[in-house]
């Protein structure tokens, strides 16, 4: 478990599956998470089907209110992460985002001695640059047609970075 300001990033249960399935089917996050269900939350979320990622159910007061990973590199000449986050809209623009996104940040430089951080938002989503740019990322490039969206087309996504000691 990572402590922060007002979340507790801890390992996704059981018991999360149903409040989780609520926060990707609203229309906010299943815009940017395409396919997310019942048994994809369970594959990828719960069950760690890749170990070079570790996800975290972000509580607050002993409430799910999303999900924070990260996407470790293990080959020590890298030491980099990935970030990827999805808040239940009723929590946007409380903070809570930052806060997870920070307390995961912070674990990753201090406990797991990274010294690079990705992140890569929808080039659409300006609410998560914002987010992620108050935080410290910066943008390094576009990457065309990146991902798919819920229409079935690809979209572009912006690569932002984050070294060790920028984390505001």
């Amino acid at each position: 478990m990572l402590q922060g300001s007002h979340v507790v990033l801890r390992p996704p249960r059981p018991s999360d599956i149903e409040e989780l399935e609520r926060i990707f089917a609203t229309p906010e996050v299943a815009d940017w998470w395409v396919g997310m269900d019942r048994a994809a939350i369970r594959s990828e979320l719960l069950d760690g089907t890749d170990e070079d990622v570790t996800v975290y159910a972000i509580d607050v007061d002993e409430q799910i209110v999303g999900i924070v990973q990260s996407h470790e590199e293990p080959d020590e000449e890298y030491r980099q992460a990935g970030l990827d986050i999805a808040v239940d809209p009723e929590w946007h623009g409380t903070g809570v985002a930052l806060d997870a996104l920070r307390t995961l940040a912070a674990h990753l430089f201090e406990t797991r001695h990274h010294h690079h951080l990705t992140i890569d938002p929808a080039a659409a989503n300006g609410r998560a640059i914002a987010a992620y740019t108050k935080l410290g990322f910066r943008p390094v490039g576009v990457l065309r047609e990146n991902e798919r969206g819920p229409d079935g087309s690809y979209h572009d996504t912006l690569l932002m970075d984050l070294l060790h000691g920028e984390l505001r």
